[in-house]
Parts: structure tokens; sequence; C-alpha cells
């Protein structure tokens, strides 16, 4: 089956029909979907034009048909920052989640952001997730990717075996928190696909919209984790996703929302520290809050 995605923007699935055809084909349509179809699930545009961004890079998805509504250098290769952990996340939760493991040293030899974990502590998989997500840890995203595949380097292997299985085929992945390495780069129309995986998850959309939570490390102290994402708080209809920042990837943000049966996830990269929120919130509400041409 055709993804709706490459039926809606694929070069081959373009075609040039005469009117009479198209009335023929939205005749046959009509005539095989039933009537008590719901019509705003097949992907929809805003009337209302798309606001202007400073972003270098965007794209708007209508998440349960996977047409694109709006798109800015969507296919330009960079660097997405801690926005990949969205991948980590699905990786981590192709496996047993509720497996547990001993941190260790090495899995904290890294740059902040850093949950704090400590050598000798023990979790589950599943736990670290969510502070993976929330907090952005990249000492957690580094024990997560040697719980699942013994280091770093082979989890790479997983992560881009998954990408490309998601159909993300202009990307390479080379670790698992989003840290800037040469040869590492992805587009937002690419994790455009993975955030829509993403969301299928209960797990993870259950995660990603947590505005912040008390974690519980496994030696009894507890630290509360305040979600990176301003916009849960900016658009009440807004329930998720990623942040992420880097001097070579700027300011990135993957956010979604749902209003009225709609849900549209919105990918922002390459904006600045004074721009990111507000290029992120108006393509929400443009793409859910505006009244849709089918």
């Amino acid at each position: 089956m055709v993804d709706a995605w490459e039926r809606n923007h694929s070069p081959s699935f373009r075609l040039n029909v005469s009117n009479t055809m198209r009335f023929f084909l939205l005749s046959l349509v009509l005539a095989i979907v039933p009537a008590s179809a719901n019509p705003t699930i097949v992907g929809t545009i805003p009337r209302k034009a798309p606001p202007s961004i400073s972003a270098k890079r965007a794209i708007v998805v209508d998440y349960m048909s996977g047409r694109v509504l709006y798109e800015k250098n969507s296919r330009e290769r960079c660097h997405v920052a801690s926005t990949q952990k969205l991948l980590t996340a699905l990786c981590v939760f192709d496996t047993n989640v509720n497996q547990s493991f001993t941190i260790t040293k090495s899995d904290t030899w890294v740059e902040p952001t850093k949950l704090g974990i400590l050598p000798g502590e023990v979790y589950t998989r599943r736990k670290l997730v969510g502070a993976l997500l929330v907090k952005s840890g990249n000492d957690v995203a580094r024990a997560l990717a040697r719980s699942v595949a013994g280091s770093e380097s082979k989890f790479s292997d997983v992560m881009n075996r998954k990408a490309r299985s998601l159909g993300m085929k202009e990307s390479n992945f080379l670790n698992p928190h989003g840290l800037t390495a040469t040869g590492q780069y992805s587009t937002a129309r690419d994790m455009a696909i993975c955030a829509r995986e993403a969301f299928k998850n209960p797990a993870i959309r259950g995660i990603i919209k947590t505005k912040g939570y008390n974690f519980r490390f496994s030696n009894g102290r507890t630290k509360y984790l305040k979600n990176t994402n301003r916009v849960l708080k900016s658009v009440n209809y807004c329930n998720g996703m990623k942040t992420g920042t880097t001097r070579a990837s700027g300011r990135c943000l993957i956010s979604s929302g749902t209003l009225n049966g709609r849900t549209a996830i919105v990918v922002v990269l390459g904006a600045t520290s004074s721009t990111i929120w507000r290029d992120s919130e108006r393509l929400l509400r443009w793409s859910l809050e505006r009244p849709a041409a089918r």
C-alpha cells in the first residue's frame, strides 16, 4: 500500500488529469466511501495563508493522513540536536522496556544536559525514557543506548535501521542524544516521519505531554523534571513533543497538538532562542485553529 505521504507528494503521483477525469474519480470515491466516513481525518489545509516564520527549516503535517500542510526547506540536511531522542525512544520501545540494568561510569561521560544518574544505580528502561524525553538527559541517552545495543556506536546502527524502516531516507544518526557529530544529519521532513511514529505510541504520548514530574533516583533522592517544551503552556491543546539545541543546529522544536478531532505535527529547525517558541506556536495555531479547506 502506498503511504499517504508519498501518494500526495511523490512526483510519480502528481498526475495532471482533466476536469472530466477529476469529476469521474471524485464520483467513484464518493460511491465507495461510506456516508458515515469522517472527512476530517483525510488531511486538510487551513484556508488562511501560513504565518511568516524566521526558522531556516520547517514542516507541518496532518498526523492522520501524513499530508504536508506547510514546508520550508524541509528536505535540507541539518543537525537536529535532541529532537532525535524521539527516535532513541522508539528504538528503546522496540525492546523489553521493563528490563532493569545498572548504570556504568561511562554512561555519565557526556556533556550537559544531564539527569545526574550515578554508576551502580539500577533502573528500568521505561523509567529512564521518561527522563530522556522530559529532561532531555544526555547521560540517560547513553545509558539506554548501551543497555539496548551494548555501545553507543552499535545503537546508532539500531537507530539507522529503524529510520530506514520508517522511510526516513535523508538521515544518518551517530549517537542517541543529538550532540553534534560530523556525518550526523536529518531533515525536517524525516523528523516529521519520526514524530508521527512516536505519536502512535501511547506510552510516548503520555510522557511528552507531561509538563513536569518528580523523578525518583534508585537511592531514594528525588528531582523535579520540568518539560523543556514551553508550547505546552502557551497552547492549551499542545500535547508534546521534543526540544533540541546545539550551536550547529540552532534552536529546534517538534510540537504536536490536537483540536476538534484533528492532530498536527510541527517541526521547526534552525531557529533562534528568541524565535523558536513564536514560530512553533504560530504554525501550530495556524494548522488547527482556522477553518480547513478539504
